[in-house]
């Protein structure tokens, strides 16, 4: 797939999340932004949001290129959702003043909402990874990690800003993404012995690319049934469909 389309508050918002989906630099792609109307009570308390297209331009691909999508010799197909992002993780040079932004762009946050928690950030293949302890913090979190992930993308525009090189952040609660990957796989294996069980296709709720990637990669060697994703996000969803009907 070369391009993509995603729906953002905010431009910025949008393209980053694009860049994801392709493992790309803003350097490598195209970007179309078309404002969408706003909705809400005759216009009250309404938000416009952009939906975004962005377009890889077309290039020469090279060995190193093909690596990024390793996830296929796994077992994945290459949609979207599914891709490595070995790329960005290779390109992501941490720095400590990277370090001190993410640190101050945080305490701030926590200051104005009054919330007292503990920062601790480490450097891990790449990734700033930024954890977060304190139990006036787990508010944060949200309804299946919504804020944090909100929290987290934030926290790598304020990074990234003016930056040449890309910093890959990973931003965690009170050890929340742990207990949700636990979580997702153990509800993948109950769904997946569900499908193959009554020989029917399963839809999952809604998931971002982060927790559909946990699921493939649960299912990925299972030998009943196989994954595959469906529609567009924030609505995209995993499709659970047994081998053998």
């Amino acid at each position: 797939m070369n391009y993509v389309e995603i729906v953002g508050k905010t431009r910025e918002e949008a393209v980053e999340k694009a860049l994801l989906e392709l493992n790309a630099k803003i350097e490598d792609v195209t970007i179309d932004v078309e404002e969408q109307k706003p909705k809400g009570f005759f216009g009250f308390l309404a938000k416009k949001e952009l939906r975004v297209k962005v377009t890889l331009k077309e290039t020469k691909k090279t060995d190193e290129d093909l690596e990024d999508f390793s996830f296929a010799s796994k077992g994945f197909s290459l949609e979207d959702d599914k891709k490595d992002d070995s790329k960005i993780l290779k390109e992501s040079v941490i720095d400590e003043n990277s370090k001190e932004m993410a640190k101050k762009f945080l305490e701030d946050i926590f200051t104005t909402l009054e919330i007292n928690a503990e920062i601790n950030i480490s450097e891990n293949e790449g990734c700033l990874c930024i954890g977060v302890t304190g139990d006036e913090a787990s508010r944060l979190i949200g309804r299946r990690g919504e804020s944090l992930d909100s929290l987290q993308m934030l926290t790598g525009l304020a990074v990234n800003r003016d930056r040449d090189k890309y910093v890959k952040v990973l931003l965690d609660i009170e050890n929340y993404r742990a207990k949700r990957e636990e979580s997702l796989i153990k509800y993948a294996n109950k769904m997946a012995r569900q499908s193959a069980k009554q020989r029917r296709v399963i839809k999952l709720e809604p998931m971002n690319p982060y927790e559909r990637r946990i699921i493939h990669s649960a299912l990925q060697s299972d030998r009943y049934v196989k994954t595959y994703s469906e529609g567009k996000d924030p609505y995209r969803k995993i499709v659970i469909e047994p081998k053998y009907k």
